[in-house]
């Protein structure tokens, strides 16, 4: 069986993916985040377009379930712009959902997971979950449990928002130790957001996949704190587990550089800061190998 990255138009081989922003949103609306809906589908295309525009192959887009993923939409994206999206299932942290939602998702989360990973009529291709700040309350613990029982069936990966970048060793404890997932198909999500490099370096060691995402007017310091960060990490020889994505979660962001500023303007200052191989590691050989899968259903 072939490795395949499982898009919103069916299973892709791997090595077709191209380059890729490894995380970020077309679609997104949460109560905390009044009037900042991400729901404009011109908008979402003018960004694929763009992106396209300068290379760009594979957008990874992480909202979970009842967060306004809006997967209907996601094929004819795709289609229009010639940009590859990988869709998400999963739940993020209680606080993005509105009284009830959590509710009427009912407890059979693993089983909703595997659906929307294996015969949903557009399926998805990675689980989203969350931790807390510097913690994992029982709604993480809770789904992270789900997440773990639908890879163990699916074999997908699970991409983890990491609040503030935080909880990363955690994390990796509860999915690796007591769930058994495979460091290799965990993604832990904004560590640009706390520079902590002993804690990049220890799961990076332990064989997640990291991964760095802005730019971002409210997580700012992602920017002048990244290339640190990632010099750490490719000087101790982990160039292989980095993943870069822009995160565009607010209407008020997609004013600003957007998806294209990955290309645009991150690609070429680190290809003259750290070299065109560690480049080519971050924007292609690294999201293939953390988000293809040799599939179960």
């Amino acid at each position: 069986m072939t490795a395949a990255v499982r898009t919103v138009l069916g299973d892709l081989p791997a090595g077709e993916l191209g380059v890729c922003d490894a995380h970020d949103h077309l679609f997104l609306r949460s109560p905390l985040l009044p009037g900042q809906e991400l729901d404009d589908r011109d908008a979402a295309a003018a960004e694929l377009r763009a992106f396209r525009e300068l290379g760009g192959g594979t957008v990874v887009q992480w909202t979970p379930r009842g967060m306004g993923r809006r997967r209907a939409e996601l094929p004819g994206l795709a289609r229009e712009t010639g940009v590859r999206i990988v869709a998400a299932t999963g739940l993020h942290q209680a606080a993005h959902y509105e009284p009830g939602v959590l509710e009427r998702i009912g407890a059979g989360l693993a089983e909703a997971f595997v659906a929307d990973l294996t015969t949903a009529p557009v399926r998805a291709g990675l689980i989203k979950v969350a931790g807390g700040f510097h913690g994992l309350d029982a709604h993480a613990r809770l789904t992270m449990a789900a997440a773990a029982k639908a890879h163990h069936a699916t074999v997908a990966t699970v991409a983890v928002h990491l609040e503030l970048g935080t909880g990363a060793l955690d994390v990796l404890d509860l999915l690796c130790g007591e769930f058994e997932v495979p460091p290799g198909k965990v993604v832990l999500g904004h560590l640009g957001r706390c520079p902590d490099t002993r804690t990049h370096l220890r799961a990076a060691r332990a064989g997640a996949f990291l991964a760095f995402d802005g730019p971002s007017r409210a997580h700012h310091a992602t920017d002048w704190r990244l290339f640190d960060a990632l010099a750490a990490l490719a000087e101790a020889g982990h160039a292989d587990r980095v993943l870069l994505g822009g995160d565009t979660t607010t209407a008020a962001a997609r004013g600003g550089p957007g998806m294209p500023y990955l290309l645009r303007t991150l690609r070429p200052a680190l290809a003259e800061e750290l070299g065109e191989d560690f480049v080519t590691s971050v924007f292609v050989d690294n999201p293939a190998r953390a988000f293809a899968a040799e599939w179960l259903g």
